[in-house]
């Protein structure tokens, strides 16, 4: 018996060899032929199913030919001992090789030219299921749909030997199994098969999972038969040589749900086959199916696990590419497997069943990227091949943890999620306030609004506005508008930038005549044309002073205003008319909170109108101002009343004051003093703050000097000592910030150039991609950044005439020109401090127009502490310094005048000077620095990451932070190693804040909790990728739930009731759920008492080289000062700058006035990572040598003071050699992307070579190239539908992209280098060639950029370390807030806390 197995694998060995020399010497027409021997049988269309004699001959004659080389084999292989088989093989295959290659020749003469007779006779002379469409490159069979000239395409090499008929092979007794004593056959077996192929009838191999199945496509199998007994795969005595099985009607594959193992079985209408070993020809194709199967498997069982986590595109890479198919020896998987497999990937998703409650999980940000990314279509397709996956627990986030006032705001819009929702209250109100009808104001037009009281009608009804009616009392899930670039942001910006908020009251100036006014008591004064009172009655009401009433508008729609009367008044001329002037307040659906607001609600708002008839008011109002409890602290976590009042429109309550335009909700601010005892009849508490607001933005001069100085030399010139504007004065002797352009200045930095970057000329034979790039400005560069400040150094305050009332614009001011380093001779600018300027003695006088703000100016000696000049230029921005002068004529750098040297002076006793006598110029005015010292907050960091805010806000000195929450281990680790002293909660925040209100001391691992009373700033970011940009796609349950974490946070600020909120999301936060979650969380702060504002920020505004635009919510408790958002300390890109939002049709901005320019200039990629050693792809040192020394002052902030530390972190991921073949053949000229690729076979590191990428199609869009080669890659570019055909693989120019690149703007960033000269795109958590972000690539190197070159992205010291692995590393960092912002909006509270 060994013998007899030893001599049948020596047979196929020699079989198989032989047959593979024959492949290579056979023409393609002979093998489009070989397969016309099958007979078509067993098909499930009827009309199919004869044969012909034509046929049985043709088969006959093709079968002596390749018989006659068989039998010539096999003589041999019994002729010769197995020692000298090898040695005489191949001088036997060389004379046979010979006698085919001239019959061969003959077959492939004669064959040319019947095609060429017959291609015009094609549709009549060749059947359809044999014809073979002869477009040049497009060859393509037509009945498999390969291209001909694919060089993967595998031709069938023939029937095993003595191989039986498939309905004669399921007879052997060797496979049948009987059942019970009767012994009948089953109707349809089940067998084992190995060693097998599937083709189709033209001999080409074909897949199983290519769709042929679907599409009704006839397709055979060949191979050995074993019993289904036998699991072994070995072809061996047992096995049955069967041919043309099939043809195969169907296919499916035994899952996961049991274990480990899958199977795939295949059906024809005689039998079932389980698939065990392929034939070696057929082997490639079978890998193909183990590497969808077993990726499907790693996705679906992933996603199902980790849903709720709303996993990006990045973080599913790094699942892939950590797994391995054991079908193929632990073969590793590729995002070039993800995105070959992405269609049966997507399809097997699809059809996984959802939970009731919750999105189907294709709409997970990571399968709709890839969806996207590969153009995946769905709904044409028969899905025959769904895998039963095992059955994975879901895991799912805590619900959140709220307290009763929370849960009272919050209740209705996250109903499900909540874990002590009332749902009979909800029930029991009318409307559930989040759906987009409900967010409608009333319309004041229908007849339900015009029967409303706020509108002057009975009230009597109960009706709602007709565009109000909600339509269930659920809430419904609007779609967040999202913005996924700078670009579409902007065209929204410009599309609402005259959205204003309307400043004019529309009060009904004309009232009905027949009012019955009467005047009560003695006049309170009569001037010439008026006579003042304090009371009156009006149809028999009375009416006096202070007074609040409703106020009829002229517009119907408009409801009544809610005003305070301030003091009355008729006309002399005409004594039966009645007049008023009234603060008007402002309903909460007129602020930000729009229908969220409370409808009894109103807020002072300094808006007043004037000399409104009394005729105009409807009715007297009660409105009380509600007083903050003294024990406001001590209430946080407290249940609260549960008030529900119906609007009757004229009961309301008032707390806060409410700036329009900037969204602040402030304490009501004290009535300041009238003025003028003359005027106290008339005198108005608002109008008169608003002159005084309104007053500092006038500048005024005052001071005037008898004897001007020596820089006033005008005749038309007087000189003051003084100018003061926005409450700053302005002296000789000052520092002064001026618009760019004050001086016409040289710039040698050239960070903004516009240097074209498309080339007119490349050869699109070698580049085909190239021509989709365009000379726009490139995303990531400093195009359209502009200059920082002028600095000027003032040495007189001159005017143009002599007063004593000076108009603004005849004010000026002289000053000495400085200079920054890129306007001076400097030949590396970029090494200078950014606030580090040079004195000149050039002096220029500048209208006043040209100031936006003071500049603190000082000699470099003179500085504090000089041996921490860093830290202390940090503590204020506007802080410069100078150590030389330049000068212009000579265009050198000079030693300071004695006199300069004065300038900043804190103390005037230690003149370092030997000058002798007076100096020829005066001494400049000493100004002393006042450095505010603040006790530092004890700070709770929720949501804590990293801990990038907190150090920022340490950094200000404003925070000590004593407590921190981070739910993830990693990132919690890296926070405790950067914040010894704080205690680190890794847990769940809903439990720890459960824990706190039940009056626990300690949570459940032991560590103290705060306690009421203790926190003074709470700080935090809840997870964002509910509302992220970077994950477009919103999850319903994942969004509430994760959303919900807002209410969590908001819990713990009322639970522990701190001095000052911090919360900081993404930009689209605004947006989301149509400004829903903003406006509950505002409508939160308000309910708990405290002062709150929103805003956008930009983190490269504060120094950081890098776009991230977020928003921050402030708050401050009752009797604190509401911080303001800090101005910018650096320009930075326009188009990245657009800081105002849009709700409900109203635009908003924040208090920042610097919004063209700012103190520094622009930090770019080079100022923060010019300085890292180069490092090659995968490096994973943590620790190496810097190997030079700082370059820019960014860099000596960033690096330690100890000159020898290490470098650590500076490591990146390991690309695959595909990937990185493509990273290194990006250019890295700026701009640089996957459309400079050549389109060329190279060898990868792993030894293997890419493809060709192939141009099958016309391109409806852009036609052909220049050198007239098509441009499309699939038939969707043609107007045809996409197919799996089209699709291909380990090319240098990803398939992918071109495929889809007409409809998502050419793909634009992705493999895309980072500039020298410009900035990042948004730091992402990671760094991926064709993530969302794809411009990740080094501006010189061959990778992706390291960790610490994304922690300097973000401004991270050094020394700031991370932890876990690479990936933990980026995620950490991306996930951050960027310390420099959060040092910002520290040095604002510090400024609060101070004043």
């Amino acid at each position: 018996m060994p013998a007899s197995t030893e001599e049948h694998d020596d047979y196929n060995k020699s079989k198989v060899f032989n047959e593979s020399r024959l492949k290579n010497k056979l023409s393609e027409k002979t093998q489009q032929k070989l397969t016309d021997i099958f007979i078509k049988k067993r098909s499930r269309s009827p009309d199919t199913q004869c044969d012909t004699m034509n046929d049985v001959k043709k088969m006959k004659q093709e079968k002596q030919f390749i018989n006659a080389i068989k039998q010539a084999t096999n003589e041999i292989d019994n002729g010769i001992s197995t020692e000298t088989k090898n040695d005489e093989e191949s001088h036997l295959l060389e004379f046979v090789n010979n006698d085919i290659d001239t019959t061969t020749h003959k077959k492939m003469d004669e064959n040319q030219n019947v095609n060429e007779l017959n291609d015009k006779k094609k549709e009549s002379k060749i059947p359809e299921d044999t014809m073979i469409n002869k477009n040049l490159d497009t060859e393509k069979c037509l009945i498999c749909g390969q291209f001909l000239n694919n060089s993967d395409i595998i031709y069938y090499q023939g029937h095993p030997q003595d191989a039986m008929e498939e309905f004669i092979a399921l007879t052997n007794e060797k496979l049948l199994l009987v059942t019970g004593d009767e012994g009948d056959i089953m109707e349809r077996p089940q067998t084992n098969i190995t060693g097998f192929a599937i083709f189709d009838q033209q001999g080409h191999l074909v897949p199983i999972d290519g769709g042929l199945v679907e599409s009704d496509v006839r397709i055979f199998m060949s191979g050995y038969l074993k019993s289904i007994c036998s699991d072994c795969p070995d072809i061996d005595e047992e096995c049955i040589p069967v041919k043309d099985v099939g043809p195969i009607i169907e296919w499916y594959i035994h899952g996961f749900d049991g274990g480990s193992r899958n199977c795939i079985t295949l059906s024809t209408e005689f039998g079932e086959y389980n698939l065990l070993k392929p034939s070696a020809d057929y082997t490639p194709l079978m890998d193909n199916l183990y590497e969808k199967i077993w990726l499907s498997k790693v996705v679906v069982e992933y996603l199902e696990e980790y849903h709720y986590l709303q996993p990006t595109y990045e973080d599913l890479l790094e699942v892939v590419r950590e797994s391995k198919i054991p079908d193929l020896n632990d073969k590793s998987m590729s995002e070039d497997m993800l995105h070959k497999h992405a269609q049966f990937v997507c399809d097997q998703v699809v059809s996984l069943e959802s939970e009731e409650d919750s999105d189907p999980l294709i709409t997970l940000p990571c399968i709709r990227e890839l969806i996207k990314l590969m153009g995946i279509k769905f709904g044409k397709r028969k899905i025959r091949a769904k895998i039963d996956y095992k059955k994975v627990d879901k895991k799912a986030w805590t619900k959140a943890t709220t307290t009763p006032l929370v849960q009272k705001t919050f209740e209705s819009f996250f109903m499900n999620q909540l874990d002590k929702t009332n749902h009979e209250l909800v029930l029991r109100r009318k409307r559930c306030g989040v759906c987009e009808a409900c967010q409608l104001p009333d319309c004041g037009e229908c007849n339900a609004c015009r029967a409303m009281l706020k509108f002057g009608g009975h009230g009597r009804t109960k009706k709602a506005c007709v565009r109000r009616l909600c339509p269930n009392m659920a809430v419904q899930q609007a779609e967040d508008s999202d913005p996924e670039d700078d670009d579409e942001y902007q065209q929204n910006v410009e599309k609402n930038k005259f959205n204003k908020i309307e400043d004019a009251l529309p009060v009904k100036l004309t009232g009905s005549n027949n009012r019955n006014i009467k005047w009560i008591g003695e006049p309170v004064k009569a001037d010439a044309t008026k006579i003042y009172y304090e009371q009156v009655e009006i149809d028999g009401a009375e009416l006096k002073i202070g007074d609040f009433v409703m106020v009829e508008t002229s517009q119907a729609n408009i409801p009544a205003l809610v005003s305070r009367v301030i003091y009355m008044w008729k006309e002399i001329i005409n004594p039966k008319s009645g007049y008023f002037h009234a603060e008007v307040f402002i309903r909460s659906s007129d602020t930000v909170l729009g229908e969220v607001g409370d409808p009894r609600e109103v807020f002072l708002a300094d808006r007043c109108c004037h000399g409104a008839p009394l005729s105009s008011i409807l009715r007297k109002a009660s409105v009380n101002k509600k007083e903050t409890p003294d024990d406001w602290f001590k209430l946080g976590g407290k249940e609260v009343e549960q008030e529900f009042f119906e609007d009757d429109g004229k009961t309301y309550f008032y707390k806060k004051f409410y700036e329009r335009f900037t969204s602040r909700f402030e304490d009501l601010p004290p009535d300041p003093p009238c003025p003028n005892e003359l005027r106290k009849h008339r005198y108005c508490p608002s109008c008169e703050r608003k002159t005084k607001k309104d007053a500092k933005d006038i500048p005024k001069v005052s001071g005037k000097l008898v004897e001007k100085s020596e820089f006033v030399k005008e005749d038309n010139r007087s000189e003051w000592t003084t100018v003061k504007w926005q409450d700053v004065e302005y002296k000789k002797g000052n520092g002064v910030f001026l618009k760019p352009g004050t001086f016409k200045l040289r710039n040698n930095l050239n960070i903004n150039s516009t240097t074209r970057m498309k080339l007119d000329k490349v050869d699109e034979d070698i580049y085909p991609e190239y021509y989709r790039k365009s000379d726009n400005n490139l995303r990531g560069s400093n195009v359209d950044t502009s200059d920082p400040f002028c600095i000027g150094h003032i040495v007189a305050v001159t005017a143009a005439g002599e007063g004593p009332l000076i108009v603004p614009q005849d004010i000026y001011i002289k000053v000495n020109i400085m200079y920054r380093p890129e306007n001076t001779c400097n030949r590396f600018p970029q090494h200078e401090d950014l606030n580090v300027v040079y004195w000149s003695e050039e002096i220029t006088e500048v209208p006043f127009s040209s100031v936006v703000g003071p500049c603190h100016l000082v000699y470099i000696e003179n500085i504090p502490q000089s041996d921490t000049i860093y830290s202390w230029l940090e503590q204020d921005p506007n802080r410069f310094y100078f150590r030389m002068s330049y000068d212009k004529k000579s265009n050198e750098i000079k030693d300071l005048p004695h006199y300069a040297r004065n300038i900043g002076r804190t103390d005037k006793g230690k003149d370092k000077g030997k000058g002798k006598g007076k100096s020829s110029k005066p001494i400049e005015q000493i100004s002393k620095v006042n450095e505010v010292k603040v006790k530092p907050l004890r700070t709770l960091d929720v949501f804590a990451g990293c801990g990038g805010l907190s150090e920022g806000l340490h950094m200000s000195g404003v925070a000590e932070c004593k407590w921190a929450i981070e739910n993830v281990e990693a990132a919690a680790h890296a926070y405790s190693l950067n914040n010894k002293n704080c205690i680190v909660f890794n847990e769940d925040c809903n439990a720890l804040l459960k824990d706190a209100m039940s009056g626990a001391t300690h949570s459940s691992s032991g560590l103290r909790l705060p306690m009421q009373g203790e926190v003074e700033l709470l700080c935090g970011g809840p997870p964002c990728q509910g509302f992220s940009g970077m994950n477009r796609f919103n999850s319903r349950e994942y969004s509430n739930f994760k959303n919900s974490l807002v209410a969590s946070y908001l819990s713990y600020c009322d639970f522990y009731r701190p001095k000052y909120f911090i919360l900081e999301n993404v930009r689209n936060f605004v947006a989301f759920k149509k400004g829903m979650v903003l406006k509950l969380t505002l409508r939160a702060l308000l309910d708990m008492g405290y002062q709150c504002t929103f805003g956008i920020l930009q983190a490269g505004n504060y120094g950081v080289p890098q776009t991230r635009r977020r928003l921050i919510i402030l708050a401050a408790a009752p009797g604190c000062k509401l911080p303001l958002y800090p101005e910018p300390t650096h320009v930075f890109s326009r188009r990245a700058c657009s800081l105002t939002t849009t709700i409900d049709g109203k635009r908003f901005a924040t208090n920042m006035q610097w919004d063209e320019s700012a103190p520094r200039r622009t930090c770019t990629i080079q100022d923060a990572m010019s300085d890292l050693p180069q490092i090659c792809n995968g490096a994973n040192k943590i620790e190496i040598d810097y190997g030079s020394m700082p370059e820019s002052y960014f860099q000596r902030l960033v690096r330690s003071n100890d000159e020898n530390a290490k470098l650590r972190d500076h490591i990146c991921k390991n690309m695959a050699p595909l990937i990185q073949a493509r990273i290194a053949r990006i250019p890295t000229t700026p701009g640089s992307d996957w459309r400079d690729l050549p389109n060329i076979s190279v060898t990868l590191s792993d030894g293997t070579k890419c493809k060709v990428l192939q141009y099958r199609y016309e391109d409806a869009k852009n036609g052909r190239s220049s050198t007239g080669a098509r441009r499309g890659v699939c038939a969707c570019a043609a107007g045809g539908a996409c197919g799996a055909q089209d699709k291909q693989e380990h090319t240098l120019i990803p398939w992918c992209l071109p495929h889809t690149a007409n409809r998502h703007n050419n793909w634009a960033g992705l493999y895309g280098r980072i500039s020298w000269d410009g900035y990042f795109s948004t730091t992402v958590t990671d760094p991926e060639p064709m993530g969302k972000q794809g411009r990740v690539l080094h501006p010189a190197q061959s990778r992706v950029v390291s960790v610490r070159e994304c922690a300097r992205s973000q401004g991270f010291r050094d020394t700031y370390l991370f932890a876990g692995s690479v990936q933990d590393k980026h995620r950490q960092v991306g996930n951050a807030v960027p310390p420099p912002l959060g040092a910002a909006l520290g040095r604002e509270i510090k400024k609060a806390l101070v004043s």
